[in-house]
């Protein structure tokens, strides 16, 4: 059984556990349906285990969080909190 650190997978997910599972299980059922997989490795691996192992290589990630300028923030939420804070200039 392969371990991925739930701390280097959580930035990935925008330190949600809640995003990574259902990021996990969307990519785990497209693997079970047939959808090739982004990393090599052996074929009697588990599709939950290839799902996880994609996401820590950065294969598959969450849309928002592809910017590593502030992982964990999607764009939409740094554009918001960049009008809020011109608005307080004024």
């Amino acid at each position: 059984m392969a371990y991925q650190p739930l701390e280097k997978l959580l930035p990935k997910a925008a330190n949600s556990i809640y995003r990574l599972v259902l990021l996990a299980a969307k990519r785990a059922t497209e693997l079970a349906e047939g959808m090739p997989s982004l990393v090599e490795r052996p074929s009697n691996v588990k599709t939950t285990t290839l799902a996880l192992d994609e996401i820590l290589e950065g294969k598959v990630v969450l849309k928002g969080c592809e910017s590593q300028g502030n992982p964990g923030k999607p764009e939409e939420a740094k554009a918001e909190e960049d009008e809020e804070d011109e608005d307080k200039d004024e």
